[in-house]
């Protein structure tokens, strides 16, 4: 019986090979997907395997009473915006642990850099960046202890001496859990879990439309399938026959499909590692699969086909006669607006009451986007079963009023073909607008504003003793391309004001009315860039970097500081607490943090408000950049579907179009009825899948955050647009086969 199955699939003309070939192509498509979902996974894992060594101060002591301690001491630099891991380690006997990736530990005035990092040293001026590492390079630090490529690192060989005031500590071993297993928190890594969520949100949104194109697919010329198969039962066919031949015809198209799958993920495995999705690259031998993921696809996907065969042909298992039984199905009913009006209220409920815990505001929100999702895909038929019936109602022409006839008869079949946009365009647009509207607000500061060009180096009170004015380096204002150098001074107001609970005015904020540092009003004046003082002020408190939140208020370039009562002879009697250096160009910007550093080796590094806040804003910026992704990648397929759908639905209709065209019907007028039949569909999920997208992100950015929805920048509608025009022009592409599908010989009785 297989036999006569594999050759009943090969043999049946062009029409079989058509639909092999489709349900092929779709299945490639989803196991490519799904294997690199379960490679990125497996990828963020190896990646934070190789972080481990960096969080070695947290690991607990060693149970081992010999074992000789090392002193340890990490801290992040910068250079250019890109962070540097800095570690600076001692040996206190010769049996002390070494990290990975290097064979022996630096000796002091020695130092390892990965290779990153050594060609950033061979490429910048020493002034910039190599002058703030004490000794000369003795080697390259080894891929087994570096998270990626693009790693900047360097091991430092220091004395004891050296790194006991620095605030180092004394380990005996060397960390070896992965960040996401640390017992007591890792200084640095990955959120392994918040990855996979997102991974995983990403691989539901992008598998979707596929299972929708594998789906519509295997419907392909469902009604000649079914009577062929009904016409073998009535000749003494059993069901478990049957079954078996719609098994092997789908088997055989989804094991080519998955073959084929693989092949397309190790042909875009180094592509796919380029993509910084976690903040760095990937190493291509990182994104690997294990036995368990490639057992499951090879093994699941051709499972699933056979289960999908089964359910496409369930009438003809029940009975031969089942196929001549077709009556307009029931039409479907409002309740399946319940969830989406759940979700919607759930998330409205918490505008002004958010959880105050994390595990509480994932429940929350992730639960309320989950069911307004359900509920559009509940609510699709429904919906389109209402727009059918209003073009109905409304129709001035044949094809406007035969479209809407059709759909509203059978609105399950025209949203279904659709409905794997829902997925891809709600995901795209709620992460479009948190991400558009969080990035407007706590974003990451323009190149060319005074939060990216101002290096600051901080004094923290607990730090030790504030430095003179006589150890700031006279050099900063020397070098070129410093615009200015300027210390600003503890405010001697230790605490905000206590809030006033009666009388305080609307919108008065006492803690954004006080600022840990003060200035002159003479000297900010004279710096014109920083802000300006109140009418009458002569001191003000500001931000130790003379930024504070302004960094984020982009649009607000006379920012007024709240006045200081203090008289101006007093405030260079008051503890430096930072320095603020004002450059006009990045070599001034780099110079002036070395010379900073090697004056200040016990303080934490300068840097400025917008490298500081450059590792969340790239992040979110990644993750729009894989929302544009699902948004790319699911239109077209959505397209294929909508295509398939419609060579489907010509061919199963052809004998009735050729009857009217014998009627006098235009062909041109049946054309219109399949492109309304198609394109109400399609843009009424578009439209509905994005509205409720950008309102489920503005009630999230309302309760989480306090921020109003700001509309996502063009780019966003122009790839809404252009992919949606991609579809259209995939659906345009099948019409031309009405031509020659009704022609007046398809109306002849056979």
């Amino acid at each position: 019986m297989i036999r006569f199955a594999v050759r009943l699939s090969l043999a049946g003309g062009r029409e079989a090979a058509a639909r092999l070939v489709v349900i092929g192509v779709a299945v490639a498509l989803g196991v490519g997907m799904l294997l690199a979902t379960l490679a990125g996974m497996n990828a963020v894992d190896a990646q934070n395997q190789r972080y481990a060594w960096l969080n070695t101060a947290v690991a607990p002591a060693s149970a081992d009473p010999a074992a000789e301690p090392m002193w340890w001491l990490i801290r992040e630099d910068y250079h250019d915006g890109d962070s540097i891991g800095r570690v600076e380690v001692a040996a206190t006997g010769p049996d002390a642990p070494v990290p990975p990736g290097i064979p022996r530990l630096p000796r002091p005035g020695e130092y390892y850099v990965s290779p990153a990092l050594g060609e950033l040293l061979r490429t910048t001026p020493a002034a910039q960046l190599a002058d703030r590492f004490p000794g000369h390079q003795v080697g390259t630090i080894g891929r087994a202890a570096l998270p990626s490529p693009d790693s900047l690192l360097i091991v430092i060989g220091r004395t004891p001496g050296e790194l006991e005031p620095l605030g180092a500590r004394k380990v005996t071993q060397i960390m070896t859990t992965s960040p996401d297993g640390c017992p007591r928190g890792c200084y640095v890594g990955i959120n392994r879990d918040g990855m996979a969520l997102v991974l995983s949100i990403v691989a539901a949104a992008l598998l979707f439309p596929v299972l929708i194109f594998i789906g519509t697919a295997t419907r392909l010329a469902a009604t000649r399938r079914e009577q062929r198969f009904a016409a073998m039962r009535l000749v003494g066919a059993t069901p478990r026959q049957i079954s078996v031949i719609s098994a092997v015809e789908s088997v055989l198209a989804a094991a080519v499909g998955t073959a084929v799958g693989f092949g397309l993920f190790l042909a875009v495995r180094p592509a796919l590692a380029a993509i910084p999705f976690t903040g760095e690259r990937f190493f291509a031998a990182d994104l690997s699969l294990t036995l368990t993921d490639v057992l499951a696809v090879a093994l699941g996907i051709p499972l699933g086909a056979v289960v999908a065969s089964w359910l496409a042909l369930r009438r003809v298992q029940i009975s031969p006669l089942g196929v001549a039984r077709r009556v307009t199905p029931k039409p479907p009913r409002a309740w399946r607006l319940i969830p989406l009006v759940a979700g919607l209220v759930e998330l409205a409920y918490f505008v002004g009451r958010r959880p105050p815990t994390t595990n509480g505001q994932l429940t929350a929100y992730l639960s309320g986007f989950l069911l307004i999702l359900t509920g559009l895909v509940l609510a699709g038929p429904w919906l389109t079963m209402v727009g059918a019936r209003l073009l109905a109602g409304r129709a001035s022409r044949p094809a406007t009023l035969i479209a809407g006839r059709r759909l509203a008869d059978n609105p399950r079949a025209g949203f279904r073909s659709v409905s794997g946009l829902i997925v891809a365009l709600f995901v795209t647009s709620v992460a479009t607008g948190i991400i558009t509207t969080y990035v407007a607000n706590r974003g990451e500061p323009r190149t060319d504003s005074v939060a990216a060009t101002s290096l600051t180096m901080w004094f923290p009170r607990e730090d030790g003793p504030a430095p003179t004015a006589d150890q700031i380096p006279a050099g900063l204002g020397t070098i070129p391309g410093v615009r200015s150098v300027t210390l600003v001074h503890a405010n001697p107001v230790d605490e905000p004001p206590p809030i006033q609970m009666r009388g305080t005015p609307a919108g008065f904020d006492p803690y954004r009315s006080w600022w840990p540092s003060v200035i002159t009003c003479a000297e900010l004046d004279r710096l014109a860039v920083f802000g300006a003082c109140p009418a009458g002020a002569r001191v003000v408190a500001v931000a130790d970097d003379l930024i504070g939140e302004r960094a984020w208020d982009l649009t607000n370039d006379s920012y007024v500081w709240p006045a200081a009562d203090l008289d101006p002879a007093q405030v260079d009697r008051q503890p430096i607490r930072s320095v603020v250096v004002n450059t006009t160009s990045r070599a001034a910007f780099e110079q002036a943090r070395t010379m900073l550093i090697n004056a200040f080796p016990a303080n934490g590094f300068p840097a400025s408000i917008a490298e500081r806040e450059s590792n969340s804003a790239r992040l979110m910026v990644q993750f729009q950049q894989l929302a544009n992704v699902v948004m790319l990648a699911s239109l077209p397929v959505a397209g294929c579907s909508l295509a398939v759908s419609v060579a489907g639905g010509l061919s199963d209709r052809k004998r009735p179009f050729s009857m009217l065209r014998l009627t006098g019907v235009r062909l041109r007028t049946l054309r219109r009825v399949v492109a309304l039949e198609t394109v109400v569909p399609l843009l009424t999920v578009a439209v509905l899948a994005i509205g409720m997208g950008f309102l489920a992100a503005h009630l999230f950015l309302r309760a989480q955050l306090n921020y109003t929805l700001l509309a996502p920048k063009p780019s966003f509608y122009l790839m809404v647009a252009g992919g949606l025009a991609v579809s259209l022009g995939i659906v345009a592409s099948t019409l031309p086969l009405l031509r020659r599908l009704t022609g007046p010989e398809t109306a002849r009785n056979d």
